[in-house]
């Protein structure tokens, strides 16, 4: 028996030696490992024998099957290696092809805004916070102070990914599509001590579609937690920050009270603008147009991460930084940014080594 083991051994050995090519091989493999093949068959004899046979002749056979297995796989490995060095030495490259011969890819204006942000807000102290896109009803809604009432938690607002009743009890282990990036506020105060001052860019979901609304879009929210934070400090990083960004010293902002859940007081800010051609630039006064909602953070909301209202405040704004790109960039509908025409993105994208400075200014469109 163990004559004739190793002789069907030396024979498929041989075999897979001797395969000229992939296909040659699994051939080989079929034959003595598939369902009906040479060593398959002889481990299927173990069954009938007894204690003593298994003994002296099961550890022969598996040892065969290990031998042939482990041949397969370096004489496979050889194979692809050769395969693979059979087509580098075939190929080449033609270093004459002229650049401009094949489309170059470009940054979408998005993607270029928060370079913007995030080099303007790191040199004012702000770190970059990231939070889930799917996010639970007690950061989305609860902790932010906003209540089960309120409109913006209305199922023609919000995309809800539990098949539930909004109106019910248990909120609190709902799933939403973020509505905004306020969450990541939340998680930040939950998750580390004061002091904060945070960025926190990313995308947003609520159902609504026009020429200015998508039902994705991006938002960017800062935050301050500190102690003695007041407005004032709030409209001078508002204040630093469009000046930087928008690449003017004339900016000239209105701070008009408004109402938010999360903040009190709240403040609608506006930029002023100029006509030019017929057509609204950011800067000047002889208009007004709105840009960011801000306010000081709520005590409530302080409260409901787990600090002291009395020791620590402070401040929050949030815009929309595909509206950030459209003003700054002169794009008229939002729905476009979305679309994927390679025309609007060679006519409106930026090149991969446009890298926002600040001491170079942000924008290369100026």
């Amino acid at each position: 028996m163990t004559e004739d083991l190793n002789t069907l051994g030396e024979h498929i050995l041989a075999a897979i030696a001797a395969a000229p090519g992939l296909d040659a091989l699994d051939e080989v493999r079929v034959d003595a490992l598939g369902k009906q093949g040479r060593v398959t068959q002889l481990l299927k004899t173990m069954g009938a024998m007894s204690a003593e046979e298994r003994q002296s002749r099961g550890p022969a056979i598996h040892g065969l099957r290990e031998r042939v297995t482990a041949a397969i796989a370096a004489r496979k490995a050889a194979l692809e290696q050769a395969a693979l060095d059979a087509r580098l030495a075939a190929e080449t490259l033609d270093m004459t092809l002229p650049v401009d011969a094949t489309p170059a890819g470009t940054v979408h204006p998005v993607s270029q805004v928060m370079d913007e942000l995030a080099e303007i807000f790191a040199d004012l102290g702000f770190a970059v916070a990231t939070g889930p896109e799917i996010e639970t009803d007690w950061h989305n809604f609860t902790a932010l102070n906003i209540p089960e009432t309120h409109p913006a938690r209305a199922m023609h607002d919000t995309f809800y990914l539990a098949d539930v009743d909004p109106a019910g009890d248990e909120r609190e282990t709902f799933r939403v599509l973020r509505t905004h990036t306020s969450p990541v506020q939340i998680r930040t105060m939950t998750g580390q001590p004061p002091p904060i001052r945070i960025i926190a860019p990313g995308r947003t979901y609520r159902s609504d579609s026009d020429a200015t609304h998508t039902p994705m879009f991006h938002q960017v929210e800062g935050l301050v937690i500190d102690k003695g934070i007041t407005l004032g400090h709030l409209k001078w990083t508002l204040q630093t920050f469009l000046k930087a960004f928008f690449e003017r010293d004339d900016i000239v902002l209105r701070l008009r009270p408004s109402y938010f859940p999360f903040t009190e007081p709240s403040a609608e800010v506006d930029v002023g603008f100029s006509m030019v051609k017929g057509k609204r630039v950011i800067g000047g006064a002889e208009g007004w147009m709105e840009v960011l909602g801000s306010g000081m953070v709520h005590p409530k909301v302080i409260a409901a991460c787990g600090l002291d209202p009395a020791e620590w405040q402070g401040f929050a704004f949030g815009c929309g930084i595909d509206r950030l790109a459209m003003l700054k960039y002169g794009m008229d509908d939002l729905r476009a940014f979305f679309d994927g025409d390679i025309r609007w993105l060679k006519h409106y994208g930026f090149a991969s080594l446009d890298v926002p400075t600040l001491s170079g200014g942000v924008g290369v469109a100026a």
